[in-house]
């Protein structure tokens, strides 16, 4: 099933849509503007005096009515954590199934690291456990990458796991680098 990526009325990722609740915005007129080629139209039902068949055609990447809200922050959870860092362990390099990746701070939090993206980074349980309670330079395991922070367009990339080329296209404009993750 596809997802749309939802857009507010200034071009700004703000979330993805189910196929019904994007008919919905439709049917509601709420959509300002779609962009993408058109998806296959989703058919409703049957008009009882005329015996025409109404459908809606829907597009990737929809502008919904509403308000601009502020700043974007992205929820932090393992799942977009592992894909920003390409399910590599950033210790040792190696690629490995989510099941088998941890987070782990940088900065342990028992030394007041905290939970953000520019302190977290995918481990694997080897060198998570090795590196124990202490900074990379103490454990004599330095990182092979910069954890950061993703921006919107990069966050709302890694947070679904099946992109439509249009919504990739859109996305991947605004991206901060060129991402090994978004080949």
């Amino acid at each position: 099933m596809h997802a749309i990526l939802k857009l507010d009325v200034a071009g700004q990722p703000r979330g993805w849509l189910t196929l019904h609740e994007a008919v919905t915005a439709y049917a509601r007129g709420d959509v300002l503007f779609g962009i993408g080629d058109a998806l296959p139209p989703v058919y409703g039902g049957i008009q009882r005096c005329s015996g025409e068949r109404s459908q809606i055609v829907l597009q990737p990447i929809i502008a919904i009515d509403g308000r601009v809200r502020g700043g974007f922050t992205p929820p932090l959870c393992n799942r977009t954590l592992f894909r920003r860092d390409d399910h590599r362990c950033l210790y040792c390099g190696q690629q490995f199934s989510r099941s088998e990746l941890t987070r782990d701070h940088v900065l342990p939090v028992s030394r007041g690291g905290d939970n953000r993206w520019e302190n977290v980074v995918a481990a694997c349980r080897r060198c998570n456990w090795a590196k124990d309670n202490r900074t990379p330079e103490e454990a004599g395991m330095p990182l092979l990458a910069v954890p950061f922070r993703p921006n919107s367009h990069e966050w709302h990339f890694l947070a679904k796991d099946r992109v439509m080329a249009d919504q990739m296209e859109y996305l991947s404009q605004q991206f901060r680098a060129d991402r090994a993750w978004a080949h």
